[in-house]
């Protein structure tokens, strides 16, 4: 069977395991299916992230356990190239958010992110790929060809009703919400010191979202890496790189829309463009959850050979690296206190999946006598493209009615809100009309500069 990702990784899944039957077709994504146990965690209501869907429906079917399933009877009736047309699992995998949480709280950590990406190319070899889907997932490419039209198109469909409407009726991007608009300005950083700072170099590696859509972001994380003591360089394309004026993207799009060849080129780009910092051990530092934490999980699954494990070990997430600078390094940041009241803080899911939260916790203790409570909360619901999509808007803001926006909502006028996802800001301004900030931007609020 033909496979759009790298699954030898499951190789040797099975020997003496007790898998509970592994699909006659598919190879080592079949094994990778039948991780499932059944231990049934991902039916769970209680504290964690999983299952989003099954927390909005309580029904089964929108389990990691049912999906599961679905793959299972599909691969076992159908052959190679039908199997992924089979209309169970576009009904398995509908409400499916990408969010990770199998991977981290389930035990058999059953991976549906990447089997959702396997079955969505597979799908798109079979059907082609829907029109919607090349906008959601070409956003990379239309903020660093196109962004001033795409600018204009985001405005113009977000002010004029009727253009909401169009919207919705052709591309089914609902109606009901405000798409993200790109800044008037992107990110232009100022070159970095020529000389070496006391505490040697990073690398800031910005996004798609914080480049073109919240450069203050990537700013404010500047800001604090060169206040702590190191010269900050942002991450820029090989000179070899036939779009050398396009910023470096992490591929996430286009994993989570199943377009995986798009994906695996920008795999390349970073692989290309890190070469030499990843002789040199330069940390690297992002700043979005889902897209630093998928270079450093799912770029394995892309078959861009050995240097990628290299690569890593040495990505860290903004709060990762204050900490990790902290507890083996030293760094004391000189921080003040801030106005306001107890803060709320709103994990991603990435950010839980893998165990980043309390680097998040670990750095808010930085700042004098500040403090917050954590929302014990799912997915935020909006999930990339997942709350744009008009057949999906109603379940994106159920998820987020389960405990995030009513904490949002409830929390005083002057409490920081403190959410690092894109997605999420975007589903708490929506949802609650509060605006939430990234972590950077509050720590450099406490710089204390005196």
């Amino acid at each position: 069977m033909k496979t759009f990702l790298d699954w030898s990784a499951y190789d040797t899944y099975g020997i003496g395991d007790a898998y509970s039957g592994i699909p006659a077709t598919g190879g080592n994504y079949a094994k990778a299916v039948a991780v499932c146990m059944h231990s049934r965690d991902c039916q769970n209501t209680g504290k964690g992230v999983m299952c989003p869907s099954y927390r909005i429906t309580g029904d089964r079917a929108h389990s990691t356990e049912a999906r599961v399933a679905a793959f299972k009877a599909a691969l076992n009736d159908g052959s190679d190239a039908a199997a992924f047309a089979d209309p169970r699992l576009d009904e398995a995998m509908d409400l499916c958010v990408s969010c990770k949480a199998c991977k981290k709280e389930c035990p058999s950590a059953v991976d549906m992110t990447l089997i959702k990406t396997e079955y969505l190319a597979q799908r798109h070899e079979i059907k082609g790929v829907p029109l919607r889907t090349r906008l959601f997932g070409g956003v990379p490419e239309w903020t660093g060809r196109h962004r001033r039209l795409l600018r204009l198109a985001i405005l113009l469909r977000n002010r004029v009703p009727t253009m909401a409407r169009l919207a919705e009726r052709f591309l089914g991007i609902t109606a009901r919400r405000p798409i993200p608009e790109p800044a008037p300005v992107a990110y232009v950083a100022p070159p970095a010191a020529p000389h070496l700072a006391e505490r040697g170099d990073v690398i800031l590696f910005v996004d798609t979202f914080c480049h073109h859509f919240e450069p203050e972001v990537a700013e404010a994380a500047r800001e604090v890496l060169t206040f702590a003591g190191y010269r900050v360089r942002i991450a820029k394309p090989d000179p070899a790189d036939a779009e050398p004026d396009r910023p470096l993207c992490c591929g996430r799009t286009y994993l989570t829309t199943g377009m995986v060849e798009k994906a695996r080129s920008e795999g390349r780009r970073v692989l290309a463009a890190f070469e030499g910092e990843i002789a040199a051990g330069t940390p690297i530092i992002g700043l979005e959850p889902s897209c630093l934490l998928s270079l450093r999980d799912e770029l394995y699954s892309l078959g861009l050979g050995p240097k990628i494990g290299a690569l890593g070990k040495q990505l860290y997430l903004f709060e990762e690296f204050l900490a990790r600078e902290h507890q083996n390094r030293g760094l004391r940041l000189k921080l003040k206190a801030l106005p306001g009241a107890k803060a709320v803080l709103h994990g991603h899911c990435h950010q839980k999946a893998f165990g980043v939260m309390k680097a998040t916790r670990k750095v808010l203790s930085f700042i004098p006598g500040f403090s917050y409570d954590i929302v014990e909360t799912s997915c935020c619901g909006m999930a990339g493209s997942f709350g744009l999509e008009a057949e999906h808007y109603d379940a994106s803001m159920q998820m987020a009615e389960i405990a995030l926006l009513p904490a949002m909502r409830a929390a005083p006028d002057d409490a920081p809100l403190i959410a690092n996802g894109f997605s999420c800001r975007h589903q708490i301004e929506h949802g609650s009309g509060r605006k939430a900030r990234h972590i950077a931007l509050l720590i450099r609020d406490a710089l204390d500069r005196d």
